[in-house]
Parts: structure tokens; sequence; C-alpha cells
């Protein structure tokens, strides 16, 4: 074992320590991060229109400060990026997640304080190290090179004194210089805002570095490796890189990849961890090699609370607070953070997995699900119904994209697929069946709705780089875009079915 992994152990041991306090006191941590945001908040302009200086409770600040979207504080922010401080945090925010959904034309501006990045972003770095050297101990990443996937990185200057990039480039303006020495490719090329020209330049020169650690999304991750394979006419990645050894990802989720990445990567030496990362915060890692749900991060100077499914879509829903949650529920989650985005509803869904200690996983976004016959389908369902078909049938998919099919007169409706594979089925409507019938069995309500509305869904199978061309031609090819998997209307995959007849 290397010296800086040796420190990275030793400072392991006294942060799992701390981590005791996640199930012996969660609550009492929830309320120290509240007060704390609040005692800042106050002082700025949200904070004074709000009454911030008379809440002293987290009942009292769920009843009087209302849950907020992207569009209630866009005023402040669009300010903000103007140059005008203390309007939502009371510091100046100098720089500006720049937050592009993959459906929507119109981008969001996602503050980044240097309050979140010191006791969010760089902790929950720093923390899922940890819990790598503390669940893997044999690990060895910092004797060789971490290969870090990015988004593109171009970086703006709305005036003088802001700056607006992806979280990504935030990160890497920020970081210690030091750290730049344990990673690869070199900063010049991390900061390429051409994604497939820094692909290439990635592939080209790292394929001689001891690479041992991977960190970025698993989705583009994948175009690297195969891309790495076929250039240099190997089977695997680790003829290219043998002592890879730890895969630190998110993004999106690895469930319908793993069987893929086995293969890719058919090391036992090869271990995997998940974390929750988002311009918005740090929220989530994984704390058992066996489970693969998060351990909620309770004292990342950030407030939690959940919104029950029937109140998403209330306009003033009704939250909870950590010791009103149940396992097995989904919720949307809702956040304060130390960037000023307060009681803000971020847009994705979990699902507790245990209460000592708080572990999730996440279960898809607010706005991508798909509920058209009351069959309330989540990500997390297609996902891992689409990993076990995969695994059943001997193939391996990229990405996908899901629509209903809506009722017509005397018709049934049904969900319709659109479905990029690396390694394609034998028998693509072989592969329908095995899909539809996992799908009976991860969500009874889809079972339930297909022995009366809905009929066995329909698949079409895309050219290799469909999606990704179709993310080019929007402008959105690299970094955090992804392609909207679930849809309970039809306005995207119609336009995408357009591009694949």
């Amino acid at each position: 074992m290397g010296i800086i992994d040796g420190i990275i152990q030793g400072v392991s041991s006294l942060r799992m320590s701390e981590f005791e306090r996640y199930t012996t006191e969660p609550c009492e941590i929830q309320n120290e991060q509240l007060q704390w945001l609040l005692e800042r908040g106050a002082k700025t302009l949200y904070g004074k229109q709000q009454g911030f200086a008379g809440v002293d409770s987290c009942d009292t600040y769920r009843k009087v400060i209302p849950v907020t979207t992207y569009d209630d504080l866009r005023p402040y922010i669009e300010k903000g990026l103007s140059g005008t401080d203390s309007l939502l945090w009371n510091e100046p925010v100098k720089w500006y997640a720049k937050s592009s959904g993959t459906t929507s034309q119109r981008s969001k501006f996602i503050p980044v304080s240097e309050s979140s990045l010191k006791h969010s972003h760089f902790k929950g770095c720093r923390d899922a190290l940890y819990m790598a050297a503390n669940i893997f101990p044999e690990s060895e990443i910092f004797d060789g090179k971490t290969l870090a996937l990015g988004g593109s990185h171009k970086v703006e200057n709305p005036n003088k004194d802001i700056k607006v990039g992806d979280l990504s480039a935030i990160m890497l303006a920020n970081a210690p210089a030091w750290t730049n020495w344990l990673k690869v490719p070199s900063l010049d090329i991390m900061l390429m805002e051409n994604w497939e020209e820094k692909i290439e330049m990635i592939a080209n020169t790292t394929v001689f570095q001891d690479v041992r650690c991977l960190t970025g999304v698993p989705s583009w991750f994948l175009t690297l490796i195969q891309k790495m394979i076929a250039d240099n006419g190997v089977s695997t990645i680790t003829d290219i890189w043998p002592n890879l050894e730890l895969f630190i990802h998110g993004g999106v989720a690895m469930e319908p990849y793993r069987e893929i990445y086995k293969k890719l990567i058919p090391s036992e030496r090869m271990n995997y961890l998940e974390t929750y990362n988002a311009s918005e915060g740090f929220f989530g890692i994984q704390s058992s090699a066996e489970d693969h749900s998060l351990l909620l991060m309770l004292d990342y100077k950030t407030y939690y609370e959940f919104i029950p499914m029937e109140e998403w879509n209330s306009p003033n829903p009704k939250t909870l607070t950590l010791d009103e949650v149940k396992i097995g529920e989904h919720y949307a989650l809702v956040i304060t953070t130390p960037s000023g985005l307060w009681r803000y509803k971020i847009g994705d869904t979990i699902k507790f997995t245990s209460l000592k200690p708080y572990k999730f996983i996440i279960t898809g976004r607010t706005q991508l699900f798909i509920n058209a016959f009351g069959e309330e389908l989540m990500i997390d369902n297609t996902n891992k119904a689409m990993a076990n078909s995969c695994k059943t049938e001997m193939c391996e998919m990229y990405d996908y994209c899901v629509a209903p099919i809506f009722m017509g007169e005397g018709t049934r409706g049904a969900h319709e697929w659109i479905i990029e594979f690396v390694t394609p089925p034998a028998n693509l409507e072989k592969f329908a069946d095995t899909l539809d019938n996992e799908l009976r069995i991860v969500n009874s309500d889809y079972d339930a709705k297909r022995n009366s509305s809905l009929d066995r869904l329909v698949i079409h199978q895309a050219p290799n780089g469909f999606f990704n061309d179709w993310l080019k031609s929007e402008g959105k090819l690299g970094g955090q875009h992804k392609i909207p998997r679930l849809s309970n209307n039809r306005d995207l995959i119609d336009r995408l079915l357009s591009k694949l007849r």
C-alpha cells in the first residue's frame, strides 16, 4: 500500500466513527444543519422577505416558508447573475452551475457558493474516497491515476465578477492544485468543449497511463472504454489498464450496465461505488459493497424534506421530516442548501431502504414516469426490468426511451420503447416478452393493468449511435446531458421515432 493510500485509510477510520452519529442522532444532526442555514439565510433579501428570523424549529420552517421550484427562485438568481449579492445566500456567489434539461431548451443556473463547495461538493468527494477505503481496504488507487470524465467545460462570464459553467468545471476551477497530479487527463483536455474531440484526446493520452480509478457517468464511460478497446485491438479494458480497481459513478443508474461492465473489466479486483452528486449539492454515497443503496449525507449543511407521491403535483405540498419517512415509499426530495436554495424541489425521487441509518435509492424524476393507465412506472422499475431482461436474453443495452401509446376507440393502451443495444438480442420479440414479464414482476400496478387496460409493450430497435446522434443534433452531447428514459406524454418519443423511420 502506498503512502497516500495509507493516509486515506487512517483518515477514513476517523470519519467512519463520525458516521455513527448518522444512526444514533440523525434528527439532531439535521436540526443543527437547519439552524446553521437559517442564521445565515436571515441576513439575505429572501430571508428577510420570508421572515427567517422568526423561524425557531423544523415545524415552523415547513409551516411558514413555502416549498420552491426553480421558477420561484429565478428572479433572485437572475439578479445574482448580474452581480447583486445577499439575495439568497449571505456571501457573494461568484459561480453558477449551468444545468440544462434534455427536454427543455431553457437552462437553469444553479448558484454554487463557497460554502456549498466546502461543506457539500468537496466534502462529498472526500467522503467517497474515505468510504471506498473503508469498504475496500486493499485498495491502492493512489499508486496510480484517477481518470475523471466530466462534462463540457466551457466557462462563460455574464459579467466580470460572475462565472457560469457545468458543475465539473466549477469543481476543477476551485480544487486544490495538488489534486491535478492525481488525475488524468490533463487539465486542458478536461476543459475541452467539444465532447467528441475530448473523448478522442482522452483515449489517445491515457492509453499508457496507470489508471486505477474511474469517476463519472456509466453511459459516457461505456463510450470511452469501447472506443479504447476497438482502437487498440484488445478484448477488455484491463488489457490497457491492468491495475484498474474502482469506478466511482453517478448521474445514471448503474443497474442496466452491470453485466456489460463485468465483461469489459473482467477483474476480481474491480469494485464499484455509487454517489449522488448534483449541481445543487452532494447527497448520498454507497456505504456497503453488498448493498447498492446510498447513505443519506446528513452533515453537509443541507437540510432535507420529503414529499409523498400523492402530493407531488400539489401547489402547496405537505412535506415529511426525516423521522416521518417510511421504507418503500416514493418521495420527491426537497432540499435547503448553503447556496440559498430554500425548500427547493430538486425534481428527483427516492425510496428509503433503511432508517438506521437512513439509506435510499434514486427512483427517478418527478417529471419522468409513466402513469397514463395507473401503472405508476418509475425509472427504478424499468432499469431493474431492463437489467434482468438483458441478462436472461444474453444481450447488452446502451440506452432506452419509453412512452405510452394511449387508448383509442376499441383499443387498449401500451408502452412504446426505443432501445439502442450494444449487443442486440437474438430475437427482439422474445426480448419484448421477457421485458414485459420482468416489468410485471417488479411493478404490481403494471401487472394489474396488463390484465385490464394495457397490451404487451412495443419495441423499436435503434441503430448504434442513435441516441448520441440525437443529443448531438440538440447540442446536448456529453457531460450531464442524457436521454429522458420515461415520459408520460409522446412529445419526445414521437420526435425520436421521426428520426428512426
